[in-house]
């Protein structure tokens, strides 16, 4: 793609707002985009699908503003460059909604959302955000917009966050003004330009340094901990596995502590150190480099079992905009299911549904279920509040099955408890009882890695591609055995694992 000389000037030069953001959630974050951009990751498919769910409700929520003028731009058409003339030849109009204008008064620049004329050159300013609350970083986003806005000459009256109202239940068709929320965020965001300014004076300095600012993860906000982790050991790779950053449920606070401390190992860390019990835990079973097993609450946990054991997982998908009737903006509705049982000879049968047509799954996903699972037996799941809200949704949206699904719900054991609750531990662990972290330790032969899907995120969104939106028709077939050979290895998972505490027990 080729972009004007104009373009590049300006998107060397001057701090826009997403420059801002980038700088919030880590100073050297902004410093990479700026001067080394070749050493950040790039869009992965997780975060495609959050902007293509941000720009799909951005749709729904202009339609709220059926008079406005749009400037916007295209990539192809090469135009982002003229987007500060013409927002300020449609501001002259008189136009009374923009949509989508962008203005560079200096070193700043920012695209708006939406401004309605409120005044002679005055302006309530509105931004979209497909989240389902006004967050933190709202306000500092909205708070760097207003500074702009009013460099460039205009007055701003009031600021307010259009989000998603997840409380929605869609019936027949979408009712945008009952899926759309609006929140007055004003006095907030009046109150974080002092601190605003300070900041971007400090985000023009790192953009004009020929240094970058330290490196280290302390200095994240914005809970982009995770995020700005996988570029940090891209930067700097540890040698050592157990090192602090793997510290389970870590902090920037806790890692500055640490490296203040020189602390670089888990082993390292003082007994003294304030840490929350899971750590402690972890700590523990480096330091002892031995597997630490409660067997006798271990039997007392396994004694609950009652024959025949269900052992059962769902896949889920979610979208902003709910696409069937009695959903809701992000419900996560089961399209797929894995079932094995084990009866009391101890002989296993496999049971699975995946749902192949853009219809509602719910129901004759509960049809299937209802013959599968049986009135009687524990049934086994991993992290048993995801499953159990599930069917409790499931129950609501097709009330002839509730009690159906009440009934399953008091027949759930969470298998996942012995090693949540620490009964057993190993260091290899890293402090997570996900079936993705115990799995590899303790029965290596099975693997999600040699599956084409290995994640639960990846086989949402690929569902929800082939069969919602009608895309990769040619490899449909394939999709769907590869999401049954996903969903089957979980509840294989459980099986294996479930057998292996049982012989570590004996």
């Amino acid at each position: 793609m080729t972009f004007s000389p104009y373009f590049a000037t300006i998107e060397s030069m001057a701090l826009s707002k997403s420059d801002y953001m980038l700088f919030l959630k880590h100073p050297a974050w902004l410093w990479l985009k700026k001067h080394d951009k070749a050493k950040l990751p790039l869009v992965n498919d997780a975060l495609q699908a959050m902007f293509d769910d941000g720009h799909e409700f951005e749709r729904y929520a202009e339609e709220l503003f059926p008079t406005a003028v749009t400037v916007g731009f295209s990539f192809q058409e090469n135009n982002y460059g003229s987007m500060p003339r013409r927002t300020i030849e449609v501001i002259k109009s008189g136009a009374e909604i923009i949509l989508q204008g962008r203005l560079q008064p200096g070193e700043l620049t920012c695209i708006f959302d939406i401004i309605k004329k409120v005044g002679e050159n005055e302006y309530d300013l509105y931004e979209i955000k497909s989240s389902t609350e006004v967050k933190e970083d709202h306000i500092f986003d909205l708070a760097f917009q207003t500074i702009v806005l009013q460099n460039a000459g205009l007055k701003v009256r009031k600021t307010f966050v259009i989000h998603v109202n997840n409380k929605y239940e869609r019936i027949g068709k979408i009712d945008i003004s009952k899926l759309v929320a609006q929140t007055e965020v004003t006095e907030q965001v009046k109150n974080k330009i002092e601190e605003t300014k300070e900041l971007i004076r400090k985000a023009l300095d790192i953009v004009s340094s020929k240094t970058p600012p330290d490196f280290s993860p302390r200095h994240v906000g914005f809970s982009a901990l995770k995020e700005w982790m996988e570029i940090y050991k891209i930067l700097y790779p540890q040698d050592e596995r157990h090192n602090i950053y793997n510290l389970t449920r870590i902090n920037p606070d806790i890692i500055g502590q640490l490296e203040d401390l020189r602390i670089k190992l888990i082993a390292d860390i003082p007994d003294n150190f304030k840490l929350n019990r899971r750590q402690k835990i972890q700590v523990k079973a480096v330091k002892e480099n031995q597997r630490s097993v409660n067997k006798e609450k271990i039997k007392e946990f396994l004694s609950q079992f009652k024959y025949p054991l269900y052992f059962f997982d769902y896949e889920t998908f979610s979208a902003v905009i709910p696409p069937f009737d009695h959903t809701h903006p992000y419900q996560q509705v089961p399209f797929q299911y894995s079932l094995h049982k084990i009866d009391e000879q101890g002989i296993m049968t496999h049971m699975e549904f995946l749902h192949r047509e853009n219809t509602n799954p719910g129901r004759p996903l509960l049809e299937q279920l209802k013959k599968d699972i049986g009135e009687e037996g524990t049934v086994l799941v991993w992290y048993e509040s995801f499953e159990k809200g599930r069917n409790v949704e499931l129950g609501q949206m097709f009330p002839e099955y509730a009690e159906m699904m009440n009934k399953l719900n008091e027949r759930i054991i969470d298998l996942m408890v012995p090693f949540s609750t620490g009964l057993f531990v190993d260091k290899d662990f890293f402090g997570s009882a996900s079936i993705k972290k115990v799995l590899p330790v303790l029965i290596s032969e099975l693997s999600y890695e040699k599956l084409n899907i290995h994640e639960g995120g990846t086989a949402s969104r690929t569902w929800k591609e082939t069969i919602l939106e009608g895309k990769n028709p040619e490899q449909k077939e394939q999709i769907m055995n590869d999401l049954l050979a996903y969903c089957r290895l979980d509840t294989l998972a459980m099986v294996q694992l479930f057998k292996f505490l049982e012989k570590e027990i004996s």
